[in-house]
C-alpha cells in the first residue's frame, strides 16, 4: 500500500493526504451509517490526473470512491473497504454555456446553486433540485431529483454526455450536445445512477431550461391527509403542469411554525409554485385551486415575490435540519420510496398508520407529483427498541412500495442502505447490473459495497 501512497503523492503532491482529519471527514455521511474512512483522500484538477490516479490504484487494488459534497442519504460515499476517496472539490470550473444550444458543461464538482448564479445574465437555469446543494457530478451518479421533477424531469433526462474514467484508467465520452440520438447503446444512461460503481465522472453536459416569465408560489391546507393526496393525484390526472407540488404532514407544519416564525395550520399542507407566462400561471392556479376547493382544502397563501418564494423554499428544502433541532436526542433515519401516482394517497396513509402506532416521531413529506415521498423517522439514540421499531417501520414502507408497483426509492438510490430490497425489485435485472459491472470493473474497485450484488 505504501507504494501506491508514494506514485499518488507522486502525482499530486500535497493534494493527496493520509491525514486523520481528512479521512475523518470523509468517512462521514448525512444518514445512520457508522463513520467509514477511507484510507486516503485525493483531490484532483483534472481529468487527466483522475484517470492516472484511478490506474494506480487498479495497479495496488485499491478501492476508490468519488466524492461530490457528502449530502447523499444511503452511504453512498462512505469507504466500507477503505481505498482512496476521490474529492472533486476542485474540479469546479463551468466549461462552456451555450444559450443557443441551452445547454452547459460543467467539471463534477459545480454545485447546483453555483451553475445557477453562473446562469443568471443569460436567461436560463439548471431546474434540478433535490434540496441540497450538491455537485452535479453526484447528483448524476444518483440520479437525483427533487422538487422541480415533476416539471422537469430528474437528472436522467437532463444530462446529455458525460466524460467518465473507467476502472483501468481509461477516459471515455458519452451522448452528444444533439437534443437526442440513436446510435448505439445510452451509455450516458448507463453511468447516471450507477452510483460511482462503474467509473467516476468527470465532465458534465447538462440540458438548460429558459427562466419562466411567471413564477408564483402558494400553500394551502387540508383537514386530513388524505384529501390532500388526492388532490395531488387529480391534478396530476389533469394535466397541469405543476413545476412543484409538496407535500408536509401536519408535524412538519407545527415544526416550521417553531422554527421559521410561520402560522400555517397544523394540517396537512401542500406547497406548489407555478411556471409559465403571467397569463398561464393565472391559469394553472386557477385550474389548481378549482380541485383544492373540490376537495375541501383552504385558500392559497400566496408567495409572489422571489425574496417570499426563496424564503418559502428554503424552509421545505432545510426541512431535515428543523426536525433533527426539534428532537435533539433522536437518531435521524430518513428514508423515501416512490409508487404509482394513483396508489400514493393509499401508500400515505397506510405509512401515517404505521408510524402513529409505533410512537416514533415520523413526519412525512413528499415530491408527490411524482409519486416520491420521504419519511423521517426519530427513534430516541438510547433506546434499542425504538431502534428497532424505527428499522421495521423502513423495512414496511420498502415492502409497500414494491407490492403497490412502485421502487424502494425514487430519490435516495440504493447505496449500502437498500441492498436488500434489489433482488426483489429488479429480479435477473439485478444479475445483469452485475455482469456490466464485471466487464466494466473486473477487479471490484470502483465503490465496492454499493448497489451491486455483493460476493
Amino acid at each position: 500500500m505504501q507504494a501506491a501512497y508514494d506514485a499518488l503523492h507522486a502525482l499530486l503532491g500535497e493534494r493527496f493526504t493520509t491525514g486523520a482529519s481528512d479521512r475523518a471527514l470523509h468517512g462521514q455521511s448525512e444518514s445512520h451509517f457508522a463513520d467509514m474512512p477511507p484510507d486516503g483522500v485525493a483531490y484532483p484538477q483534472t481529468t487527466a490526473e483522475v484517470a492516472a490516479l484511478v490506474s494506480i490504484c487498479a495497479a495496488h487494488g485499491l478501492p476508490v470512491i468519488g466524492w461530490g459534497t457528502g449530502t447523499s442519504l444511503e452511504g453512498h460515499a462512505l469507504a466500507p473497504h477503505g481505498g482512496i476517496t476521490v474529492d472533486f472539490s476542485r474540479m469546479n470550473a463551468v466549461l462552456q454555456v451555450s444559450a443557443d444550444d441551452m445547454l452547459a458543461v460543467v467539471q463534477p464538482g459545480v454545485t447546483r446553486e453555483a451553475l445557477n448564479t453562473e446562469l443568471r445574465a443569460t436567461g436560463l437555469f439548471f431546474p434540478v433540485d433535490p434540496g441540497a446543494n450538491a455537485s452535479l457530478g453526484g447528483m448524476a451518479s444518483t440520479r437525483a431529483s427533487g422538487t422541480t421533477a415533476v416539471r422537469y424531469g430528474t437528472m436522467r433526462s437532463n444530462v446529455l454526455a458525460l466524460e467518465v474514467v473507467l476502472a483501468d484508467g481509461r477516459i471515455v465520452r458519452t451522448g452528444t450536445r444533439a437534443p437526442k440520438s440513436s446510435t448505439g447503446y445510452d451509455l450516458t444512461g448507463l453511468f447516471v445512477g450507477a452510483e460511482g460503481t462503474l467509473g467516476l465522472i468527470t465532465e458534465l453536459t447538462l440540458r438548460l431550461q429558459g427562466q419562466p416569465d411567471g413564477i408564483s408560489a402558494a400553500v394551502c391546507a387540508f383537514d386530513d391527509m388524505d384529501a390532500a393526496t388526492q388532490t395531488v393525484i387529480m391534478t396530476i390526472q389533469s394535466g397541469i403542469p405543476m413545476a412543484r407540488i409538496e407535500f408536509i404532514d401536519a408535524t412538519f407544519v407545527r415544526i416550521f411554525n417553531a422554527r421559521h416564525g410561520t402560522d400555517m395550520p397544523e394540517k396537512p399542507h401542500l406547497m406548489v409554485e407555478f411556471h409559465g407566462t403571467p397569463q398561464g400561471v393565472r391559469e394553472q392556479a386557477e385550474s389548481f385551486g378549482n380541485i383544492v376547493a373540490d376537495m375541501g382544502g383552504s385558500a392559497f397563501q400566496w408567495a409572489e415575490q422571489a425574496q417570499d418564494r426563496a424564503r418559502l423554499w428554503s424552509m421545505r428544502h432545510n426541512a431535515y435540519y428543523a426536525a433533527r433541532a426539534a428532537w435533539p436526542d433522536a437518531y435521524a433515519i430518513t428514508t423515501d420510496v416512490c409508487v404509482p401516482i394513483s396508489k400514493l394517497a393509499q401508500a400515505v396513509r397506510e405509512t401515517a398508520d404505521d408510524i402513529a402506532a409505533s410512537g416514533i416521531p415520523g413526519p412525512i413529506l413528499g415530491h408527490v407529483g411524482d409519486g416520491n415521498f420521504h419519511v423521517l423517522l426519530l427513534p430516541h439514540r438510547d433506546d434499542p427498541a425504538q431502534m428497532a421499531k424505527a428499522a421495521a417501520l423502513a423495512h414496511a414502507m420498502a415492502d409497500r412500495a414494491l407490492r403497490l408497483g412502485g421502487t424502494v426509492s425514487g430519490e435516495h438510490g440504493i447505496g449500502m442502505g437498500k441492498l436488500r430490497y434489489m433482488d426483489r425489485e429488479h429480479g435477473a435485472g439485478w444479475d445483469v447490473m452485475t455482469s456490466l459491472k464485471a466487464a466494466l470493473d473486473p477487479h471490484g474497485i470502483m465503490n465496492p459495497g454499493k448497489l451491486l450484488r455483493q460476493p
